[in-house]
């Protein structure tokens, strides 16, 4: 039997642990499922220019620091990947996806869900902002742009 392959698109809030632990939870207990960890990121831009310019020295330390936070992520990523496999999720099935996007991130999730074909995305929503009436939010986005697959929403 093939494993069930969840995507757990994941951006370091108080909800995104609510649904991590709900694949704890409902996901656990079971075999064969293969769980992706996803977080898709703003680009950096590079600084061309001499330094000795201070409004380009200015924005290169400010671009140091981005890129150290983004390292940063990435390792609070593999932090997360690893408390799964201390809930008993084997190790070889449990990953992650750091990966930079360049549109907006319902688009990054629906793009990973399409390419790597997984059967589940558990998303989660906070119900109640009203500007999210005007804009719209990821889960909406991407509920409306994929067929044919399960969509868990945490709330």
């Amino acid at each position: 039997m093939d494993a069930q392959r969840i995507l757990l698109p994941y951006n370091f809030s108080p909800n995104d642990q609510k649904s991590l632990a709900f694949v704890i939870r409902t996901f656990g207990p079971l075999e064969s499922i293969d769980v992706t960890i996803f977080h898709a990121f703003t680009p950096l831009s590079e600084i061309e220019a001499s330094d000795h310019q201070s409004a380009t020295a200015k924005l290169k330390r400010r671009l140091s620091y981005l890129t150290q936070e983004l390292t940063e992520r990435e390792m609070a990523l593999q932090e997360v990947r690893q408390y799964l496999i201390g809930k008993g999720f084997d190790k070889d099935h449990v990953r992650y996806v750091f990966k930079s996007r360049k549109g907006e991130v319902a688009a990054a999730i629906v793009e990973q869900t399409q390419e790597e074909h997984y059967d589940v995305i558990v998303l989660n929503h906070k119900p109640g902002k009203v500007t999210r009436f005007f804009t719209g939010s990821v889960f909406a986005k991407v509920v409306t742009a994929l067929r044919d697959i399960t969509v868990c929403i945490v709330s």
